[in-house]
């Protein structure tokens, strides 16, 4: 089992930045594929960027790419996403997940954390 806990979200005004973390426990990540995905209200959860074992191999959203990058720390056992100019769009909550190989597709990932809200005011 992995527990996926994210952090580093809360509210920021448009234009600003903010970096998600999201450190995993019990069993290490290192050659797992790890990703973002989000939730807008009222909206289905949607693909973000995701980053392969080694750290070579990103995947994003392609109206994303340009604002959003993805890193990761395999001595921490963490993934991050650094998001800059943010939109009121950009109002989600925001969920990391891994799985075994590189995916776009939310289905196909195995554990979820519980998710941490970003809020974008105009």
């Amino acid at each position: 089992q992995v527990q996926l806990v994210e952090s580093g979200g809360g509210s920021v005004q448009a234009g600003g930045s903010l970096r998600l973390s999201c450190a995993a426990s019990g069993r290490t990540v290192s050659s797992y594929t790890m990703a973002w995905f989000r939730q807008a209200p009222g909206k289905e959860r949607e693909f973000v960027a995701a980053i392969g074992w080694s750290g070579r191999n990103t995947r994003y959203a392609d109206s994303l790419k340009s604002r959003f990058t993805i890193s990761r720390d395999n001595a921490k056992n963490t993934v991050y996403l650094q998001m800059n100019n943010l939109k009121p769009d950009d109002t989600a909550v925001y969920y990391c997940a891994v799985r075994q190989g590189m995916s776009t597709i939310l289905n196909e990932y195995d554990y979820w954390g519980q998710g941490t809200q970003v809020t974008v005011s105009s």
